[in-house]
């Protein structure tokens, strides 16, 4: 199974661009923090989400993400694409449990880098301001909270899926056709 590799993009600044959202630049920045984060997350938890106990970790023979790059290009690639994860551990070489692991192993040591650097999302009104360095005030006229309008059945547009469960009420015939979940 033929997978993409760091190795393969870097030679693709456009497509390592349109991946990642970073520059190769931008990514060597951050490559550093991120493995520093990422072996001190393994020092203390296994890939399967349990605390480590006995033998530290160790990169074994047929690793599907051997090195840092790897690792953080794996991790920017979901974050960016937001794919399925089984078309994500197709993309790198692996199936959906494998993905959903490294996603879960990757995502802490991440945020952790990115924090390191300064550069972690904002999680609210006053982080956001002292970010941008302007008063709260100012940044409540630019992020404005969504207001979203409760949907009513009345206007909600008919949905064949709803239409068809309406069906099977009304006819339960249609349940030999269309047996119940």
């Amino acid at each position: 199974m033929t997978s993409v590799r760091f190795t393969d993009m870097q030679a693709r600044p456009i497509e390592f661009l349109d991946f990642t959202s970073l520059t190769l630049d931008e990514f060597q920045l951050l490559v550093s923090p991120f493995e520093a984060a990422f072996q001190a997350h393994l020092a203390a938890w296994r890939l399967d989400g349990k605390p480590r106990t006995t033998r530290r970790s160790a990169v074994y023979k047929n690793c599907p993400l051997p090195t840092p790059e790897d690792r953080l290009f794996f991790i920017l690639v979901y974050l960016k694409t937001y794919a399925l994860q089984v078309v994500h551990g197709r993309l790198f070489g692996m199936g959906q449990s494998k993905a959903n692991q490294w996603i879960h192993v990757l995502l802490p040591p991440l945020l952790a880098a990115l924090r390191t650097l300064g550069d972690a999302p904002a999680r609210s009104l006053t982080a956001l301001a002292q970010r941008l360095g302007v008063s709260e005030a100012d940044t409540a006229t630019v992020v404005a909270p969504l207001e979203e309008e409760p949907l009513s059945l009345a206007t909600a547009p008919a949905s064949p899926l709803l239409c068809e469960l309406a069906r099977k009420k009304e006819n339960p015939s249609l349940t030999a056709v269309y047996p119940p979940a």
